[in-house]
């Protein structure tokens, strides 16, 4: 005990201290959301002229650091695997980075070397006794990165809760730590309106007792759960853990009991949500926060029966493809896990997979439901693998209808304004 404490003490010191063990050209991996590190972030912000050609990689990061702004892109800049807001400006701009990516093979990225991992700069849980960290609110391929980094820095805060998993990392792994006793950052639930509402209803009928869910972020997901607390014996296997998926734990719809994969196991890769939730994952034994190489890998995701995946699209076309990432080739979020728990919920005995959207956007005036994509839309979830499309006016069950029967389900979803539109053009490119 007193050499690991030892071990800390020689480690510990401040944000421009661990700034010191930088190389230009680095590439610094940074965990999903929350598990961002603020202190370390905002310090090579502000150190940015000290450096050339560094990039930080990350999945939807949640604060405005100095780095995705136009002057700093020689210096540092953003690579980004996902765009949140704090980050799609400078996406659509063309100063951050863009890797496309399947969440689930991140980590194979980096293992291989096809994604460089020089420096990891993470959030972590205090040290235990045994001088152990939890990466408990982003775990994802934040593991990969730390046994291929030549640097770890963890900024280390005591509000981060400590949980079971594949997520720890050990006081000889670390080059340098940084403390921290800010609040971890709180997102609260998405907004929701009448059409999520409406949407949500659609997708809880078709979701049985006993099912595995997993539940993307946005107000449709959470509107599905918000309709699913009279249901029972329901397991979580998901990449996201949230509010809306705690809700469900205390209305006793969630109990993990009738689960496949890890039998009264709740299962995750990143956490967002409020201080209640990392409150109550704190030491927890019924959850586990896994890397994104578990969670959201469709082999292993899909040996949950009666596995749900629900997920939110941007646009769908006539044959079912999806576009659930750029708005035309404008970069809007990613990839994510959509594919991946998509082909999880195929594989899976009894699975079910929803790709969710409302009808309409901007007022009611542009249909979602369209011909083709939009030119340049960055195609996400192929035909070949959605299975039902939900909208506020239905369901549409698309896996092995033929081209015309897809079309026909799809237009019956629209929104009635559009209606007449989509069969003239379904008639044009002779799906009819």
């Amino acid at each position: 005990m007193q050499n690991l404490q030892q071990m800390y003490q020689s480690k510990r010191g401040s944000a421009l201290d661990a700034l010191d063990h930088l190389l230009d050209g680095d590439m610094i991996i940074v965990p999903t959301g929350v598990g961002e590190p603020p202190t370390l972030l905002h310090a090579l912000s502000e150190q940015h002229r000290r450096f050339a050609d560094i990039k930080v990689a990350q999945i939807l990061a949640m604060r405005k650091y100095g780095y995705f702004e136009r002057e700093c892109r020689d210096h540092v800049r953003h690579a980004s695997l996902f765009f949140g807001g704090a980050s799609r400006t400078g996406g659509q701009g063309g100063w951050c980075d863009f890797i496309p990516n399947y969440f689930s093979e991140i980590p194979a990225l980096i293992e291989r070397g096809l994604m460089p991992a020089d420096v990891v700069f993470a959030m972590a849980s205090p040290m235990s006794p045994h001088g152990w960290f939890a990466l408990s609110l982003g775990t994802d391929y934040t593991m990969a990165a730390v046994a291929k980094a030549r640097v770890v820095v963890l900024e280390v805060n005591t509000n981060v809760p400590f949980t079971h998993g594949q997520c720890h990392v050990h006081i000889s792994q670390v080059t340098a730590l940084v403390e921290n006793d800010d609040p971890i950052l709180e997102v609260g639930l998405p907004k929701i309106g009448p059409v999520q509402e409406a949407i949500g209803a659609l997708v809880a009928e078709h979701i049985e007792d006993g099912s595995t869910l997993q539940i993307g972020y946005g107000g449709i997901p959470d509107a599905v759960v918000m309709q699913l607390t009279g249901k029972r014996d329901l397991g979580i296997h998901t990449e996201m853990i949230g509010d809306g998926i705690l809700k469900l734990v205390e209305s006793g719809a969630v109990n993990n009991s009738r689960k496949t994969l890890l039998p009264g196991k709740m299962v995750a890769t990143f956490a967002l949500g409020s201080r209640k939730l990392y409150d109550f994952m704190h030491q927890n034994p019924m959850l586990e926060m896994h890397p994104s190489n578990f969670t959201n890998d469709p082999y292993v995701a899909g040996q949950n029966d009666k596995l749900v995946s629900i997920n939110a699209s941007l646009q769908v076309d006539l044959l079912g493809q999806c576009g659930s990432e750029s708005i035309g080739h404008l970069p809007y979020s990613g990839t994510g896990g959509q594919v991946d728990f998509v082909r999880a919920a195929n594989r899976s005995r009894g699975g079910k997979s929803f790709i969710v959207l409302p009808s309409t956007a901007k007022d009611g005036t542009v249909s979602r439901i369209v011909p083709i994509l939009s030119p340049g839309t960055h195609a996400t979830t192929s035909k070949n693998d959605v299975n039902y499309v939900v909208t506020e006016w239905g369901v549409a069950q698309l896996r092995g209808k033929s081209a015309k029967q897809r079309a026909q389900a799809l237009i019956a979803i629209a929104h009635p304004d559009f209606r007449p539109w989509l069969r003239e053009e379904a008639d044009k490119m002779c799906v009819f």
